[in-house]
Parts: structure tokens; C-alpha cells; sequence
């Protein structure tokens, strides 16, 4: 066969990798090239303006408590309207609000009410994102091959993250947190145009229902009918408010008191994409036979950040110890995809009761 020839062959994708997969993960890595140095950006904004730690506490809780207000709502609107219009218009939702933050960080002096309003905007953003887009990717993928797309999607949302943070923290030292914030809102508008053109024929249009409320209870009783499922949620509960909310607000901290800025904070998170990256890796060729034993493991090393924040531990030291728990936290997490996956399609492989149940409206469960 000639050269020619090889190239007029069009290029073969695995099966699982189709048109709403692959739309699906180029949309994760623009957005995550943004949201990683914003994360960064939002917390030194905070202290730019002359806030203290308790400020961007306040900042980040204000991003978290409409995750928490709004995911079960999300959830059961998700089932209600189709996915790929839900997406796009929190993505619309977080383009507009990120960019009048970069507007007011650029232009003025931003009041700390103001931020925390907006990255409030932010939030209600993602809390009805994050069930539309779960169950968008959960349908995209089919096949044995599960494990491995759900691998591969995260490795490329987190290899994004990593230049996303490392890019983030040089911008915020070279010219400011507020470019960073301006970067991330055209992200969420590209990700959005690419999202639109989404495929949602294949979703089975909603039977009508008893309603919202209905709707949210019954998922309830499929929620706490599944024990795996409830007690990985109530453990990682513990894990948010307690890790993930002390690193948010203390790792900017330390970085600009002990370590120099906000160049090694996210040279430090880009270590933790890189780990990120190694356990997406790993998933793709180990497939554990407890999948969430595996996972619920890996949770241990999380603890290790703020260990080493507390010491604190030198930048090197510290981007060891994210590159541990990147590896730990994409274990557990291809682990969980996978445990959901296989629960949507045949649940008799994770209960002993072989009663086959279809996942009702509003239970959508991100970890």
C-alpha cells in the first residue's frame, strides 16, 4: 500500500471515543485550562484587594454553598431538559460572571461582597453543570471499554489542569490575577459553543412525572438504597469541607508568606495535575477487582497537602506530596466513574439482588 494511500485511510477511533465523547473531552480540557489558574487568580485576587485568609474563606465558601444548594435541584432539572442546553447555559452563566470579576479586578478596586457574589454566580453555575455533564459522559460511553474512556477522559481534563495551573500562577505574577479571570471566562464561552453541538437524540425523551418534588424523592430512596453510594458521598463530604476547603484558603497563604507567591502554589498544583495524570495512566491498564475498595484507599494520601502546608514543607517537598495525591484522588475517581457506569448498566454486578433498577430523575452524584 502507498503512502498515499495510508493517508487517504480515514483514522479509526476506538468505539467509545464517538462524536459526544470526544466533543465532551476537548470541552473539559479548554475549561480546565482556564478554572485551574482562576482558582489560583481568585484567591490572590482576594488578597491583591487587601483581604486577610479569612476573606478568600469567605470567597470560597460562597463558591461552595451553591454546589451544596443547588446539585439535587440540578440534578432533577437534568432529567427534565436536555443536557447538552443545560450545559451551555451554565457555561453562559460562569463566562458572564468571571468576566465581570476580571472586569472589576482590571478596572477598580473590588469590594469583597462583590467578589463573593459573583463567584457565587459561579457556583450556581456548576452545581447545574456537573449532574448534566456527568450523565452526558455516562451515555457517551458504552462496552467493556468503560474503564479505560473514563481513564482517558480525565487524563486529558487534568493534563489541561496542570498547564492551567503552572500557566495560571506565572500570568498572576507577571501581570496580574485579573487576565487569569478574563482567560477563564472566554474558556467557558469556547467550551460552551462546543457543547452545543452536542448529539442528544439517543437520550429517551422524560415520561412525565409527579413532579420536581416527586422526582427528588425518589431519587432519595434510590440514594440511600444504595449503601456503596451513600457512604462514599458522606465520606467525601468529610473530605471537601476538611481538605479541599483547608488548601483552598491556606495553600495561598502559605504560598505568599512562605514560599514566594503564586508562582510555586501553582507550580504545586500543576504537580498535582502531574499525579493526576500518572493515575489516569495507571487506570487505564489496572482494572481493580473491588473498584471501590481501590478508590476508597486512595482517599488516605489527601490528608498529605495540608501536612505538608502545615510544616510547611519546601516548594520541592510540596509538589512531591500533590504528585502523591494526584495519583490517589484519579484512582479513586476512574474507580467511582466506573462504579456509577456499571450501576446504570447492569446493576446485579454491584448488589446481590438481582433486581435490575434504572436510575431514577435527580440522582446524579458528583465526587
Amino acid at each position: 500500500m502507498t503512502l498515499a494511500a495510508v493517508l487517504r485511510r480515514p483514522r479509526r477511533r476506538p468505539e467509545w471515543a464517538g462524536r459526544n465523547y470526544s466533543l465532551l473531552t476537548a470541552a473539559a480540557v479548554v475549561t480546565n485550562l482556564g478554572s485551574h489558574g482562576a482558582l489560583i487568580a481568585a484567591a490572590f485576587a482576594v488578597l491583591q484587594a487587601g483581604g486577610d485568609g479569612g476573606d478568600v474563606g469567605l470567597v470560597a465558601a460562597a463558591r461552595t454553598l451553591p454546589l451544596v444548594l443547588f446539585l439535587l435541584i440540578g440534578g432533577a432539572l437534568a432529567d427534565r431538559l436536555p443536557r447538552h442546553r443545560v450545559m451551555v447555559a451554565a457555561n453562559a452563566l460562569n463566562c458572564v460572571s468571571q468576566a465581570a470579576f476580571a472586569l472589576l479586578v482590571l478596572t477598580g478596586d473590588p469590594q469583597l461582597w462583590q467578589m463573593m457574589l459573583l463567584t457565587a454566580l459561579c457556583g450556581t453555575g456548576q452545581a447545574f453543570f456537573n449532574p448534566a455533564a456527568e450523565g452526558m459522559l455516562l451515555s457517551s460511553v458504552s462496552g467493556e471499554q468503560a474503564g479505560r474512556a473514563f481513564a482517558l477522559f480525565r487524563m486529558a481534563m487534568h493534563g489541561a489542569g496542570i498547564g492551567g495551573a503552572a500557566l495560571g500562577g506565572a500570568m498572576i505574577a507577571a501581570i496580574g490575577p485579573g487576565w487569569v479571570l478574563a482567560v477563564d471566562a472566554a474558556a467557558f464561552a469556547v467550551a460552551g459553543l462546543l457543547r452545543a453541538f452536542l448529539d442528544v437524540s439517543h437520550i429517551p425523551s422524560r415520561e412525565p412525572g409527579g413532579g420536581m418534588l416527586a422526582d427528588l424523592r425518589d431519587g432519595w430512596q434510590e440514594f440511600i438504597g444504595r449503601t456503596w453510594l451513600w457512604t462514599i458521598v458522606m465520606q467525601f463530604s468529610v473530605v471537601v469541607a476538611v481538605v479541599a476547603a483547608a488548601e483552598s484558603v491556606y495553600g495561598p497563604l502559605v504560598a505568599r508568606d512562605e514560599l514566594g507567591g503564586a508562582r510555586p502554589w501553582g507550580l504545586a498544583l500543576a504537580a498535582f495535575g502531574v499525579g493526576t495524570l500518572g493515575g489516569a495512566l495507571l487506570m487505564m491498564r489496572w482494572k481493580p477487582r473491588r473498584l471501590l475498595l481501590a478508590g476508597s484507599l486512595c482517599v488516605f494520601p489527601l490528608a498529605l497537602p495540608s501536612a505538608a502546608l502545615a510544616i510547611p514543607l519546601p516548594v520541592g517537598g510540596l509538589a512531591a506530596v500533590m504528585f502523591v495525591s494526584g495519583v490517589a484522588i484519579e484512582v479513586f475517581g476512574v474507580s467511582w466513574m466506573t462504579t456509577q457506569h456499571l450501576d446504570r448498566c447492569c446493576p446485579s454486578r454491584l448488589t446481590r439482588r438481582q433486581v435490575r433498577m434504572r436510575r431514577p430523575a435527580g440522582l446524579h452524584v458528583s465526587v
